[in-house]
């Protein structure tokens, strides 16, 4: 995401940092790019010269100028004005002091409604709340039925009175439906059009009235650019949005969108769509968000995602195998698998500062390679993983084989696996001796 408007920014700073002193013609110039990056981006041409107006006020000063590291304070105050630009701090969602609380997702056909009342359900249940999927989209063939299978395969509950139903007498009589099951939140899917019409926003005005939900959330499709921050406009103003999810955010390299709607309605971005899996929703922070534009990465968003795909006891395990130098393949298939939870590596490498798009050209991100390195230790046997130096030539070929791998890609997994050990074994050694402390339990986490 924003791949190709932070590779320009990136590079602005970068020929800063290459002058040392500046004077103020180097900072306009720099500026310019600025403002031809943000533009190329799709960046509405309103927000653009607003945003420009304030950083060149703030950047073409005497106190910058004159500063000891002046392209630092350069970098501060555009990083600090993109943090704004984006909604100034993250905001969260609304709940009723007395549940159910109702959040009505909203939005043309084909931005992920659907999908993404499923992943918003999905994410409720893991902060410990009980959802209620309720389809509300009488409309578009199938919508029902797709809001059902997404609901099924997370477990989580479906409300459907059918495609024959009043929209408003669905959510009614879900609001009754929540309060026997003891649900506490509601997530209506409703229906959308090609474009915006009378007839849309009508029923979704009549369903605001009656259920008065605490969330209006319009879901816009970042992949559309400009159209969607129209669309963000005209719904806000014919409906009154409480906030935005702006899907497929992952495979938008330019940006426009998500830069754009906060200062074009006022209203914030609250959830990111940034995958097709079921838990590729995130809380939308524009100070995180700001980090990974400017290539100094995301370490918050990192964290989060290593606590919440380690497993505790297996860290406290592998950190009492580590210090007995028992580490085997089965660990390495617990840590492999904990480390494939946290997403795409391509993501991950992203948030780490200063890991920018540049600096990772010509490397090979192979998801792929990770699948055939699992496939070659589940073709092993319980008593190999456990004990690798019993795995022969002939063995190797019978795990190659098994594996849909060749006895090459073996041996270069248990010439790899052996230089590991070897280096936990330097690492125990040196503990003992009491040269460092024990080996943190993060190690391969």
């Amino acid at each position: 995401m924003f791949e190709s408007l932070s590779e320009k920014l990136q590079n602005v700073f970068n020929r800063l940092r290459g002058k040392g002193v500046l004077s103020e013609q180097d900072v306009n110039e720099a500026l310019r790019e600025v403002r031809l990056a943000l533009l190329e981006a799709d960046v509405n041409f309103r927000v653009v010269k607003d945003f420009m107006g304030k950083v060149k006020e703030r950047a073409v000063g005497q106190e910058i100028l004159q500063s000891l590291s002046p392209v630092q304070h350069v970098i501060k105050i555009v990083n600090e004005e993109l943090v704004a630009l984006l909604g100034g701090s993250d905001v969260g969602l609304t709940f009723a002091q007395k549940p159910p609380t109702v959040i009505m997702l909203v939005g043309l056909q084909g931005s992920g409604k659907t999908t993404t009342a499923a992943k918003l359900a999905n994410l409720m249940r893991k902060q410990g709340r009980k959802p209620l999927l309720v389809a509300a989209d009488v409309y578009r063939p199938a919508a029902i039925k797709q809001l059902q299978v997404l609901g099924e395969q997370l477990g989580i509950p479906v409300f459907a009175l059918g495609d024959k139903q009043d929209p408003v007498h669905i959510g009614k009589s879900a609001l009754g439906a929540a309060e026997v099951g003891g649900q506490d939140v509601i997530i209506l899917d409703t229906a959308g059009r090609l474009h915006i019409d009378e007839q849309m926003m009508d029923e979704l005005a009549r369903l605001k009235a009656t259920l008065s939900p605490q969330e209006v959330l319009l879901v816009v499709d970042a992949m559309t650019g400009q159209d969607a921050v129209n669309v963000a406009e005209q719904f806000n103003s014919a409906l009154g949005a409480d906030g935005f999810i702006v899907t497929k955010l992952d495979g938008d390299a330019r940006g426009g969108a998500a830069l754009s709607i906060k200062a074009v309605t006022g209203k914030p971005i609250k959830f990111a769509g940034v995958g097709e899996k079921m838990d590729a929703l995130e809380p939308f922070y524009p100070e995180r968000m700001a980090s990974r534009i400017l290539g100094m990465g995301d370490v918050l968003s990192l964290i989060e995602k290593a606590e919440a795909s380690v497993d505790q006891k297996m860290a406290e395990e592998l950190e009492r195998k580590l210090k007995e130098n028992k580490f085997d393949f089965e660990d390495y298939l617990g840590q492999l698998q904990q480390m494939r939870k946290m997403g795409p590596l391509d993501q991950i490498l992203s948030m780490i500062p200063g890991m920018n798009t540049k600096k990772l050209e010509g490397v090979e991100i192979d998801e792929g390679q990770l699948n055939r390195v699992e496939a070659i230790i589940r073709s092993m046997t319980l008593k190999e993983r456990h004990h690798p130096e019993t795995i022969n030539g002939s063995r190797r070929r019978r795990i190659a084989l098994g594996s849909g791998t060749s006895v090459q890609e073996v041996n270069r997994l248990m010439n790899q696996f052996e230089q590991m050990r070897k280096m936990i074994r330097e690492m125990a050694g040196m503990e003992q001796g009491g040269k460092r402390r024990a080996v943190p339990r993060s190690f391969f986490n």
